[in-house]
């Protein structure tokens, strides 16, 4: 049925969806009369051969279905989804390897990135935001991977999250505080912890009137109630002329834009120097997120990636680090799927003496009871 149709709309040249739903019901009445199909049939076939033609095949149903967090397709024949924190196997199917190619093309060509044999792996996002990565039969062996991270469609705030229990009212009033009055925060958390989340909500607390500039290798960021808002994303070089524009080129054109605050979705190279001191030439208020097991490994972790953006003693690093951000907030995925604040840190300098990061605990996750507490005293650094 759906090479006859491929047939008809290119004889017919017809792009219209009311046009292809109409030659897709007629090609259904034919086959019905040949061999009777039950109507609940009729319906999903439908669906499934419109998707086939003008959407995304076989996963456009699990793009659609908002209790799925993540698609994971591992060849054509091998499709595995995520559901409140859960993987399970899909009896769905790709009708070849040459149809997952043509939904990669087509999800790809959308952002204008390229993905081929040449340059086999490619970072995307779709028209809602979801987070897209491409890995093509050159270096993956099982065939054409593409893994999704969706985003729902529901805006959450730091209240929602105060609902569904990642942090305390108390944590959350301090959190507010701290955007409002300028602190360079830091989000750290392992994959899938909900660090762009937590940063969206943070970013409903900016004051108005402040000119923000995101900057991100992939659109994610939500930013809410923003007017003065400019969104940077970076672009990989398609072999066609096109040079590459990378993280650390838009945060340097970034400080040539006149921004009250700069937010990087996510460093993972040497753009965490340039990161750094933005923060610290007067970008007060910044914000960005990273991988990491907890605060403090993520600290070793900007250490290593400023080093690869300059030549620069790791002392000077340090406090480069030390003096650039104010508070680290740290997220963990639960195996339940839930996701929770386990650390807010205080970052108060660096010893050099000591040779260590002067760190306040201002909120811990009681491991026994679940809970996120308070551990100190009010913050120290109080001069913005």
């Amino acid at each position: 049925m759906r090479k006859r149709l491929l047939v008809r709309l290119e004889l017919e040249g017809t792009e219209e969806e009311d046009q292809i739903l109409k030659l897709i019901d007629e090609e259904i009445v034919k086959e019905n009369r040949r061999e009777p199909i039950p109507l609940e049939w009729r319906i999903s076939l439908r669906t499934a051969l419109f998707n086939s033609l003008k959407r995304l095949d076989v996963i456009q149903e699990f793009l659609e279905d908002e209790s799925v967090t993540e698609i994971m397709i591992n060849g054509p024949d091998c499709i595995f989804v995520e559901r409140k924190g859960r993987i399970f196997k899909s009896e769905k199917r790709f009708s070849s390897k040459e149809k997952l190619e043509d939904v990669i093309q087509q999800i790809v060509s959308r952002v204008n990135r390229t993905v081929n044999e040449a340059s086999p792996i490619v970072d995307a996002r779709l028209k809602d935001g979801s987070r897209v990565n491409v890995v093509l039969g050159a270096v993956a062996i099982n065939g054409p991977v593409v893994t999704i991270r969706k985003f729902g469609k529901r805006e959450f705030s730091l209240e929602r999250l105060l609902e569904l229990g990642t942090l305390t009212e108390e944590a959350s009033e301090f959190l507010k505080e701290s955007v409002r009055n300028r602190k360079n925060i830091f989000v750290s958390g392992g994959t899938g912890s909900g660090k762009t989340t937590f940063l969206n909500a943070l970013s409903a607390w900016i004051p108005d009137g402040e000119r923000i500039i995101t900057i991100e290798d992939s659109a994610e960021l939500k930013l809410q109630n923003m007017e003065n808002l400019v969104r940077l994303e970076a672009r990989r070089s398609c072999g066609e002329g096109e040079r590459e524009i990378t993280i650390r080129d838009l945060i340097k054109t970034a400080l040539r834009m006149r921004p009250d605050r700069i937010i990087v979705g996510e460093v993972r190279d040497g753009a965490c120097l340039d990161m750094l001191q933005a923060m610290n030439t007067g970008h007060d208020g910044s914000m960005s997120t990273g991988h990491s097991r907890s605060a403090k490994d993520m600290m070793s972790r900007l250490e290593t990636m400023a080093m690869m953006g300059g030549d620069l003693p790791l002392a000077a690093i340090r406090e480069q680090i030390a003096s650039a951000i104010d508070i680290m907030v740290h997220l963990v995925r639960n195996r339940d799927g839930n996701r929770r604040v386990e650390t807010i840190l205080e970052v108060l300098g660096y010893d050099r003496d000591r040779e260590k990061y002067c760190f306040h605990s201002l909120y811990e996750r009681n491991r026994e009871t679940g809970t996120l507490e308070k551990t100190g005293d009010s913050e120290k650094n109080t001069d913005r």
